[in-house]
């Protein structure tokens, strides 16, 4: 870049700090909002012409989709940032209870239903699979034990401090090591609870809420079920895309300033400080700088740096391919989400790691229309239908589109009796390449690093760094992790780490 071309960015307040976000993302806005909370004054970053990240939507032939996260589960972190700003979040968006977080079809014809009241879910698996109720609530049970065990550490501190590995919380979770289970995998783990292989699968599945493999995840990656199972699921009374639109105009009300269709080209550093970032043809300073983009793509692009060897080191998560097909039909038999197991769950993870897809991968089928009046026309449903894929590795994947494709129709068919293919009145698919160039995630992979390791934790990227003391990290991947709620605890970190203004 020719340094003489670049504009000095003209700022008016100049007795107010300024903080930039870069990348508006769930995790990019609420950082921002926690920011102007203690007096910073906000720009926000976005390459895109739209708020929200992954979570996203669009409408076309009538039909509104949500293009990524479905499920809400901890509403109460999103809730803590309006009332952090003394307002109350029900004047913002509403979220109703889901009686059943999911409904799970196997290839032999056994339909489970995932009620959100635990016992009744339990009694679920007994009729069902003849898995004793008490194996599920003693399981889950578990579950709550790692989840109070470890919240407080692994979910909503800078864990890579060590001044957090001496907290009382760090004691604890010391002294309890082997409750862990960090060197027994998921599905072990799993296994010596459960004997119906179907009970052993719906578990197994937890893994890919963060891109990760059952058979190599340890065990403490169980505590994701305790969300779901012992806490509840809910939905937003607008879709998901509604809690995006809510937290920007919060975040607007504060004063944030959001940017959009203007990407950072450069991260620029003074010594142990970054001193500012290069947007569209101006040159930005500002006090703090918080990073809500994917860590490969950040080092590599825009701090003209290597990626961390320790980081780079690990195993990226997972992809997917997802397929938004407007349904000129209704389907009572489907929920609100849906799970079409494989027959094959092992195989399916080796193709991954392959860098492969199965020909019988588990379909989710997510249709927002079931709950949101006007997300599809009278008489039809808006389907998001999506398979766990590898990573971009540069594989033929309009190849592999074509045949997941197919496979995917005929499975529903199979479970259906109705032809979906010739249903579809509206269709868009998104894979690996477009995830990538849409969020530039590296590699098209959902959640930065995999989870296939008991040392994870440890390789996650932190939240700061001592090399630059003004920069710090938000988003899916970086420290606690991926998915809705550990994006909005780690905006809660990066807003602890930061000094008020």
């Amino acid at each position: 870049m020719d340094q003489e071309n670049i504009k000095p960015y003209l700022i008016t307040d100049m007795n107010q700090r300024k903080a930039i976000v870069i990348g508006a993302g769930i995790a990019g806005i609420a950082s921002a909002i926690r920011l102007a909370r203690k007096g910073y004054k906000v720009t926000v970053f976005e390459k895109n012409s739209y708020p929200g990240g992954k979570m996203s939507e669009f409408r076309a032939g009538g039909f509104r989709f949500d293009t990524g996260p479905s499920l809400f589960t901890l509403p109460e972190l999103a809730d803590e940032l309006f009332v952090l700003c003394g307002r109350n979040p029900r004047d913002y968006f509403t979220y109703s209870g889901l009686e059943n977080s999911c409904k799970y079809f196997y290839a032999d014809g056994t339909v489970v239903v995932a009620y959100t009241d635990r016992g009744r879910f339990a009694a679920e698996l007994e009729e069902k699979c003849g898995e004793p109720a008490a194996n599920t609530i003693g399981f889950l049970d578990k579950c709550r034990e790692l989840y109070e065990l470890t919240a407080n550490v692994f979910i909503f501190s800078p864990f890579s401090r060590l001044s957090n590995l001496m907290t009382d919380d760090s004691k604890r979770v010391a002294r309890n090591f082997r409750k862990l289970n960090a060197f027994n995998t998921m599905h072990g783990v799993i296994s010596a609870h459960f004997a119906d292989a179907r009970v052993r699968q719906l578990f197994d599945r937890y893994s890919t809420y963060n891109g990760s493999n059952p058979y190599k995840a340890p065990g403490t990656m169980n505590v994701i079920a305790h969300l779901e199972h012992n806490l509840g699921a809910w939905f937003p009374d607008r879709g998901m895309y509604s809690v995006v639109e809510a937290l920007v105009r919060l975040a607007e009300e504060m004063g944030v300033e959001f940017q959009f269709n203007n990407y950072v080209r450069l991260v620029l550093a003074d010594g142990k400080r970054i001193a500012g970032v290069t947007a569209g043809e101006y040159y930005y300073r500002a006090d703090v700088f918080v990073s809500d983009s994917d860590i490969v793509p950040f080092y590599n692009k825009l701090l003209n740096m290597k990626v961390p060897l320790w980081y780079s080191a690990s195993d990226r998560s997972s992809s997917a391919l997802i397929f938004y097909w407007g349904i000129g039909g209704t389907f009572p038999a489907l929920d609100l989400h849906n799970i079409f197991f494989s027959r094959d769950y092992p195989e399916e993870f080796r193709c991954i790691a392959r860098g492969t897809v199965s020909n019988d991968p588990t379909v989710y089928v997510f249709i927002s229309s079931k709950r949101v009046q006007g997300d599809s026309p009278e008489g039809c449903e808006n389907w998001f239908v999506m398979i766990n894929v590898p990573e971009n590795r540069g594989q033929d994947w309009d190849g592999i589109v074509s045949r997941a494709r197919s496979d995917i129709l005929a499975r529903l068919l199979r479970e259906t009796g109705r032809d979906i293919g010739s249903l579809i009145k509206v269709e868009r698919v998104l894979d690996p390449r477009g995830i990538e160039e849409k969020t530039v995630s590296y590699r098209g992979s959902l959640y930065g690093s995999s989870s296939n390791s008991k040392f994870s934790a440890f390789r996650r990227h932190p939240n700061q760094r001592s090399r630059f003391e003004n920069l710090f990290f938000t988003g899916g991947s970086v420290h606690p992790g991926g998915g809705i709620p550990l994006c909005l605890a780690s905006a809660g970190i990066v807003a602890g780490l930061v000094p008020d203004a």
